[in-house]
């Protein structure tokens, strides 16, 4: 999907050389993209835009100025995407512990199709790490748009009334949807927002927004007024003082308070940014700390207990030591993962492998539907072995068919022994989904539970859309450790790699929170917690009722075997919105949960959170509603926050709304049958060559209009069986037909009744 954006996006520039801008020499057309910028990613979005869906190029013109031009033949199949012109932006971002919401509004104008006709628009919004899509508001000269979450149930009832959009997510962190029908010369504006992580590294938070525009959408002209603004709202939640290290953009300070700070940026621009909007900071904290935060539920909040949010940091003293390591990656090497799956994988690895301390242990072994093994018990890792162990993942990292999960999992488990002045790891890597993954999850809580001090911590990652992600996290959440994953092709080097790092870093084992043993419905997320890493802080959430404790301590072990215990500050806020906060990890650790005990009531749950906070879950569907502008003001007053599905279908009745389907936000759990056939990543949507395509979509369905279609596929298979006389003989029957016809003709044409 994204190469066929780009290819529409190179497309649509080559279209837009049509646009006649007049004769004022201070206006100038876009400048052609540089020949080193030419590439895949130079056409996907760093930032906001919205694009003209152009089916025939004939409306193509300046809708102020018209030039004229002649008349263009034919059709754009697949259509080209303009850029259109961007009149005004701003970015507002809000930042509470490690979650950042993004509020991104902006005016477009239709700038290149002619004033008497119209088009579709295609928006396409790239959002930061982790980016979650929570809202979306358009605005046209005759309509406004809007987008809300859905159970499951109401989607299928919804589907005979709605139109369904083929948006959805261009890559993983790109949303795009459409809007149909907009005037040329017209205006629209957008209001939308997401949320996202902040990155955490040597303790520095690290906000990054995509932000960076393209040239082409600057408006052509220099008296055109282009006005940019940021603003930037911190509250760590801490209390204490934050200190600003970075920022992209000229920041004014307007605001600072004990752990909060406001900053704003506003100019008349000559062209729009053209770098993301980064800015980081660090809490001026050398050591580990923590606290405890609480909150009372909202009005609109359906579960009537208490919100709790521990966290804890990892400080930024650079000497801070972590644990000896005894580490074993488990690595799938089915068919799917061959080509640049399993090339970034070897690469990872083999990355990862260099950074270990020469008195760490580690393993490998690779699986397809049988499992190898490095060797037979954990090598030292030095640099002999190391050396060693890169040459055998070059020589026996060969595809082959099968998953078999379970069988190298129990294998990795038996090489790690009971320790506690190390911590065992398990790396799993894999592309695929099987059918016993319910199962593995069992006998791997029966295998952790009877362990020592230390248990093996079980890390996972997962590859592509056709793994199950969620057996993947459940997993982890099983072993006390962490999980990542990497959707997109593009993304798996660099995010393994950065999971790798940032697991391997644990400097606080074994946490556990004490005084909660006598708090009532006590529900904590996730049940099992995990170790503290230097590169990321660590937050626990959960209900309860009752009287919480004032006093709070966390233990652990330090990576000396030494205990830790820290006192956590227990308050109340109402500055932060924990309930969204929270939201993203809750549901991700409650779906896993609702999978795994394949429980309705959870699924239940998790749809109410996704309607109630406006991020995806896999039991909720987006829909985007249309109404008419004139009744724009009475018709939201009466719509409530989260409609149900009965007001939903009173709204289509009664007002003739319309409804537009959105997809692609959902993960799923995986895909049993393109691991079983070794699809690999990234293949979900493989694609003829365009000229075989064109002609499959003429041939392929004609036999149901055979009548009016004399050139169909199955005439096309019989004539491909014939020999070159049945050809010639058929060949020279058309044309003794056509020469009668003609004659026929003629005959017409010249008898004395014409």
């Amino acid at each position: 999907m994204a190469d066929d954006f780009a290819k529409a996006v190179e497309d649509g520039l080559k279209l837009s050389k049509r646009i006649y801008l007049g004769k004022d020499r201070s206006v100038a057309p876009p400048k052609p993209m540089a020949v080193m910028e030419k590439s895949f990613h130079a056409y996907l979005p760093s930032a906001p835009v919205v694009y003209a869906v152009i089916f025939n190029p004939a409306i193509v013109d300046n809708p102020d100025i018209p030039s004229y031009q002649p008349h263009v033949h034919g059709r754009c199949d697949p259509p080209a995407l303009i850029p259109l012109q961007m009149n005004g932006i701003a970015l507002e971002a809000d930042c509470y512990l490690d979650t950042a919401f993004v509020t991104v509004t902006g005016s477009w104008r239709v700038h290149c199709v002619m004033g008497s006709r119209h088009c579709d628009c295609r928006f396409a919004i790239p959002m930061g790490e982790q980016g979650s899509v929570l809202g979306v508001e358009v605005e046209t000269p005759r309509k406004t748009y809007y987008t809300q979450q859905i159970a499951m149930d109401e989607k299928n009832d919804m589907e005979k009334a709605a139109k369904v959009e083929n948006g959805g997510s261009l890559k993983s962190h790109i949303f795009s949807f459409t809007i149909p029908q907009v005037d040329g010369g017209s205006n629209l504006s957008m209001k939308v927002s997401w949320s996202q992580k902040l990155l955490y590294n040597k303790g520095e938070f690290y906000l990054s927004i995509p932000f960076s525009f393209p040239e082409y959408v600057t408006p052509a002209g220099k008296k055109v007024s282009k006005r940019e603004k940021i603003r930037l709202n911190l509250d760590s939640g801490l209390g204490i003082e934050l200190l600003c290290k970075t920022s992209s953009h000229p920041l004014k300070e307007y605001r600072r308070q004990a752990g909060k700070l406001g900053f704003l940026y506003e100019s008349e621009v000559l062209q729009w940014s053209n770098s993301d909007f980064i800015f980081s900071y660090t809490v001026s904290a050398s050591h580990i700390f923590g606290g405890v935060l609480l909150q009372s539920p909202s009005v609109l909040d359906s579960d009537r207990r208490d919100t709790f949010c521990f966290y804890i940091f990892p400080g930024n003293r650079q000497s801070q030591k972590v644990f000896r390591k005894e580490v074993v990656f488990v690595i799938d090497i089915s068919g799917s993962m061959r080509g640049k799956p399993l090339e970034d994988t070897k690469n990872a690895v083999s990355a990862s492998l260099l950074k270990l301390d020469p008195k760490d242990l580690f393993n490998i072994v690779a699986f397809n539907g049988e499992s190898c093994q490095f060797s037979p018990n954990l090598e030292l890792a030095t640099h002999d072995a190391i050396e060693k162990a890169t040459q055998w993942i070059n020589t026996n990292f060969v595809v082959g068919d099968g998953t078999n999960i379970l069988l190298p999992l129990n294998q990795a488990i038996g090489m790690l022994c009971n320790t506690s002045d190390s911590i065992p790891m398990l790396f799993l890597i894999t592309d695929g989904a099987v059918e016993d993954e319910r199962q593995i999850c069992d006998v791997m809580k029966s295998r952790l539970t009877s362990r020592g001090s230390i248990c093996p911590r079980i890390h996972t990652f997962g590859i592509g859309t056709f793994c199950n992600h969620y057996f993947l996290r459940m997993l982890a959440m099983i072993g006390r450790g962490h999980y990542d994953g990497a959707y997109d092709a593009d993304s798996v080097l660099v995010r393994m790699k950065a999971f790798f790092d940032r697991a391997s870093s644990t400097v606080l084992a074994n946490i556990a929170i004490d005084t909660m043993d006598n708090i009532d419905e006590l529900e904590v997320y996730p049940s099992r917690i995990p170790d503290l890493l230097s590169g990321s802080p660590l937050i626990i959430s959960g209900r309860y009722h009752g009287t919480f404790p004032d006093n709070v301590k966390a233990t652990g072990i330090l990576a000396d075997t030494s205990n830790f215990v820290v006192d956590l500050k227990v308050q109340k806020t109402n500055d932060i919105p924990l309930d969204k906060v929270l939201a993203k990890q809750e549901m991700n650790i409650l779906t896993a949960q609702a999978w795994f005990s394949e429980n309705t009531e959870l699924e239940e749950k998790i749809a109410r959170m996704s309607i109630k906070t406006g991020i995806p879950a896999e039991y909720t569907r987006m829909i985007l509603l249309e109404m008419q502008r004139q009744n724009k003001e009475t018709e939201l007053a009466g719509v409530p926050e989260v409609p149900s599905k009965i007001e939903l279908q009173k709204m289509i009745d009664s007002k003739g709304q319309k409804i537009i389907l959105l997809r692609g936000f959902e993960i799923g759990f995986g895909n049993l049958t393109a691991t079983a056939e070794n699809i690999c990543p990234g293949s979900e949507e493989e694609k003829l060559p365009e000229a075989a395509e064109i002609f499959v979509k003429a041939a392929s369905n004609c036999c149901g209009r055979l009548c009016s279609h004399c050139c169909c596929m199955c005439c096309i298979n019989t004539c491909s069986r014939l020999n070159d006389q049945c050809v010639i003989a058929l060949t020279q029957l058309c044309g003794a037909l056509a020469c009668l016809g003609c004659f026929a003709c003629c005959d017409v044409c010249c008898s004395d009744d014409g």
